[in-house]
């Protein structure tokens, strides 16, 4: 597995990470903006979200965003070893694939990835640093796409 350059993932997570949650929604919001398809995916108690500002603050789908930014913590952590995490990573890839998500959608995720990294470090994001991160969340997503091989 090619590995990413870790210093420049390392350096421009630190700023994210201080507010997850913030940054989180951010990702999401784009995402919701890029796929709107993908709200109704999104039930909890079988309740439907009238839109993606209600799914968004929602206790339920704030927890989901948590969790979200945990995994992309948890790659970053382990940047120089990728190869640890593919159970995990494919198991989470099963999840997924079993609630509906169509594996196509992981790179509308990473464009919305991309956009909240942007967002959040302005001018500092460079060119470098945005090939690091599409190396890294290609790998995730690499790892990830077994949750939907061989079923």
């Amino acid at each position: 597995m090619e590995r990413p350059e870790p210093e420049l993932i390392r350096q421009s997570w630190r700023a994210v990470s201080r507010s997850p949650l913030e940054h989180g929604t951010v990702l999401f919001a784009r995402l919701f903006d890029l796929e709107p398809d993908l709200l109704p995916l999104f039930q909890y108690n079988c309740r439907q979200f009238s839109s993606p500002e209600d799914c968004l603050s929602s206790p339920e789908f704030l927890d989901h965003i948590r969790k979200v930014m945990f995994v992309i913590d948890t790659a970053v952590t382990n940047v120089e070893d990728l190869s640890s995490l593919e159970e995990y990573l494919a198991g989470l890839g099963k999840k997924h694939r079993a609630v509906g998500v169509k594996f196509s959608s992981f790179s509308t995720v990473g464009e919305s990835l991309l956009y909240m990294l942007e967002k959040c470090l302005g001018p500092a994001f460079t060119p470098a640093m945005r090939a690091a991160w599409s190396q890294l969340y290609g790998a995730v997503v690499r790892a990830m796409s077994r949750g939907w091989d061989g079923e």
